[in-house]
C-alpha cells in the first residue's frame, strides 16, 4: 500500500467531504474560500491588517486547491494598497487547468476613476467593473458574478440585475447571482436572468437570513445559499460573540474539534443547498477550517446550538 498516495488522495478530497452543489452548470464543493482576507481584510481599499507577503499567498491557495477547493469568491474591491485578491487568484491558478476552480465575483461597490469610492454603481457602470475583473483574474470570462446589493437607495435591483444579463448574454459571464439581498430582490432579479446563488452574511449567531425567508426562498429555488462569516458572529472577522458560549465548547470538545469548525459543520448542515467559504491567511486554519467539512453534528448537537436551548450560555 502506498501510504504517500493514500495521504495525497485524502487530502484532495478534503473540502468535497462536505458533497457538492451546482452553481449553474458548475459543480462545487460545499466547502470553498474567501478570498477577503488575503489583502488584509481589505474591502473597498480598507484593511484591518497587514497583507500577507504574496508568495505566501499564493502557497496558500495551491494548499487549498490541492485540498479540494475547487470554488473561490473574490472581488476587484478586495484590495490594499499593495495586494489585490484578484490578482493573487489569477496567478495562483496560472498552472492549473481551465475549470478546475470555480471563480465567483461581486460588483455594485467600486472605485471611480477619481479613486473615490462608490457605495453603489450606477447600471450602466456595471460592464465597466466587469471588464476590471476579468482584467485582474485574466480571463475572457467570468464563472459567476454576483450584484453586490450595497446602501438603503437599491430596492430594486432589476435595472441592475438587467445589466449584468446583457453581459451574460454577451459571452462575458456564465452564471449571475446576489449578494446582501432580501427575498424581494431574488424574485425581482429572477423576473430578469436565472439566480444560481445568494450570499448574505450567516452564521449561529447571525440569523438575520434566515428570519427573513432567504434561506428558505433559496431551497425552495434551489439556489445555493453561500453565507460569509459563517465563523463570526456580528462583529465580522473578529472573534465571534458567542465563541465562549458553553454550548459550542461542549460540542467542539465531544468531537475533538474547535469552535470554529463546529460553526462551519453547523452552517452546513443547514441544508444541502447551503456552501461556506471561510477564508483565513494561516495554513494551519486553513487546513481546521477544511476538516469542518467532515464532522458530522448529531440532531441532539444542533439542537443544543439553537438559541432557545435550556442550556445557559
Amino acid at each position: 500500500m502506498n501510504t504517500s498516495a493514500t495521504a495525497t488522495a485524502a487530502a484532495a478530497t478534503a473540502a468535497a467531504a462536505a458533497g457538492t452543489w451546482r452553481l449553474g452548470d458548475l459543480t462545487v464543493n460545499r466547502l470553498g474560500y474567501g478570498a477577503m482576507r488575503l489583502t488584509g481584510n481589505g474591502m473597498m481599499g480598507n484593511s484591518d491588517g497587514a497583507p500577507i507577503d504574496r508568495a505566501h499567498a499564493v502557497r496558500l491557495l495551491h494548499i487549498a486547491f490541492d485540498r479540494g477547493v475547487n470554488h473561490v469568491d473574490t472581488a476587484a474591491f478586495y484590495f490594499s494598497p499593495l495586494r489585490s485578491a484578484n490578482e493573487l487568484i489569477n496567478r495562483a491558478l496560472a498552472d492549473r487547468p481551465d475549470g478546475e476552480v470555480t471563480v465567483v465575483t461581486k460588483v455594485g461597490p467600486g472605485r471611480l476613476p477619481s479613486g473615490e469610492w462608490q457605495t453603489m454603481a450606477r447600471p450602466e457602470e456595471l460592464r465597466g467593473q466587469v471588464e476590471e475583473n476579468l482584467r485582474q483574474l485574466g480571463r475572457d470570462h467570468l464563472d459567476v458574478v454576483n450584484l453586490r446589493r450595497n446602501g438603503p437607495d437599491v430596492d430594486d435591483v432589476s435595472e441592475h440585475f438587467g445589466a449584468l444579463a446583457e453581459l451574460r448574454a454577451a459571452g462575458l459571464i456564465r452564471h449571475l447571482g446576489l449578494s446582501n439581498c432580501r427575498p424581494e430582490h431574488v424574485h425581482q432579479a429572477r423576473a430578469v436572468a436565472p439566480v444560481v446563488c445568494v450570499q448574505n452574511s450567516f452564521g449561529l449567531d447571525n440569523r438575520r437570513s434566515e428570519e427573513l425567508g432567504v434561506l428558505d426562498l433559496c431551497r425552495e429555488l434551489g439556489i445555493a445559499f453561500v453565507p460569509f462569516f459563517a465563523v463570526s458572529g456580528p462583529a465580522r472577522e473578529g472573534v465571534p460573540a458567542g465563541e465562549r458560549d458553553a454550548r459550542v465548547q461542549a460540542v467542539a470538545a465531544a468531537h475533538g474539534a474547535t469552535p470554529a469548525q463546529v460553526r462551519l459543520a453547523w452552517t452546513l448542515h443547514r441544508g444541502p443547498h447551503v456552501l461556506a467559504i471561510p477564508g483565513t491567511t494561516n495554513p494551519a486554519h486553513l487546513a481546521e477550517n477544511l476538516a469542518a467539512a467532515a464532522l458530522r453534528l448529531t440532531p441532539a448537537e444542533l439542537a443544543l446550538l439553537e438559541p432557545d436551548s435550556s442550556i445557559a450560555s
